[in-house]
């Protein structure tokens, strides 16, 4: 009986498995919860109980499913594997030096970089210069659903419907012309292969993804930009302030928390992306990235080199974090 419930409620295999666990954690989520209610609300109770009540479980929960992942991968970084995923030795520093040795690493990690500094950039600044010219203008909700409609959709989806522009499959013995290649014969200019060769085939992933990010960012921006307050835009103009003096010198400053956290959020996904180079990208040298590359080492068994990578994009999110923090307490001393 006990051996069943530990299979089923660690290991689930069936339907009926999984249903339970669901239950069960449920149920066990519920008893927690009341259990502590019950705890802190007696009379005198300590208030170090009350503290512990409430953030224990959290506590406990970021510690076995955070800090015990990140110890596990970093260990695993300075080990060695087998094919079969066995664990055959120390490996010092070499996970970490082989992806810096190589022209298929390097081109990884040149790729990486550009990915980091172009998505949110562009993504950010078209963003913000689109949240700006439908302010308030007739339409503007329309306008603002149809750039929305990209973030909406899962990358996967989004991938595969600009893989079509990029390369479109025709039948045997028909050019293979996409889209965008059928547009450059009109105009009389010869087709490309947009996601093979470098530079080509990661400007065109990176363009996917600035497409992807630019509704979040003009989202949250337009938010921005309707929340600073009417009378500080007025008294500009009265000052005599209009046109790009007023955007870049009264709009721009105020809204400068939202660009950050904007810029800083798509930073991170980008650096964070797989999904749009693994689906387009065809698993190429030219077109890969540290998270494509993480999990291919992760498919081959390579525990070693895909925690090194693992341990590598957390390093590379550290300057984004520290780079967020820093503007916010600029920010906040400007008020």
């Amino acid at each position: 009986m006990f051996d069943w419930l530990h299979e089923a409620i660690f290991n689930p295999q069936t339907a009926g498995e999984k249903v339970f666990v669901m239950i069960f954690a449920i149920l066990l989520f519920a008893a927690v919860v009341a259990l502590i209610l019950f705890l802190v609300d007696l009379p005198r109770v300590p208030k170090w109980l009350v503290v512990v009540g409430f953030l224990g479980p959290v506590v406990i929960v970021l510690t076995w499913g955070l800090v015990r992942p990140a110890i596990i991968t970093m260990y695993q970084s300075f080990r060695v594997y087998d094919r079969n995923g066995i664990d055959i030795g120390g490996a010092g520093m070499s996970n970490y030096t082989f992806f810096f040795h190589g022209q298929s690493n390097i081109q990884m990690l040149v790729n990486t970089l550009l990915w980091v500094v172009l998505v949110p950039v562009l993504a950010t600044l078209i963003g913000l210069i689109y949240a700006a010219l439908v302010d308030r203008t007739r339409g503007e909700a329309l306008a603002k659903a149809l750039i929305f409609l990209p973030t909406a959709i899962s990358m996967v989806a989004a991938s595969i419907a600009w893989k079509y522009v990029y390369y479109n499959p025709a039948p045997l013995g028909k050019p293979q012309v996409g889209l965008l290649n059928a547009l450059l014969g009109i105009v009389g200019l010869p087709a490309q292969n947009w996601l093979i060769k470098f530079p080509i085939g990661t400007f065109s992933l990176i363009a996917v993804m600035i497409w992807i990010q630019v509704g979040l960012c003009m989202t949250l921006l337009s938010a921005a930009i309707k929340a600073v307050p009417d009378d500080i835009i007025e008294a500009a103009r009265i000052d005599g302030a209009s046109g790009m003096t007023l955007f870049t010198k009264v709009m721009v400053p105020n809204i400068r928390p939202t660009l950050v956290v904007v810029f800083s959020t798509v930073a991170i996904t980008s650096l964070k992306a797989f999904d749009v180079v693994n689906v387009m990208g065809g698993n190429l040298p030219a077109n890969n990235v540290i998270a494509n590359a993480f999990r291919q080492q992760q498919v081959n068994f390579a525990y070693g080199k895909a925690g090194a990578l693992a341990v590598l994009i957390f390093i590379a999110v550290i300057p984004v974090i520290v780079y967020n923090i820093v503007q916010m307490r600029k920010s906040e001393a400007i008020r």
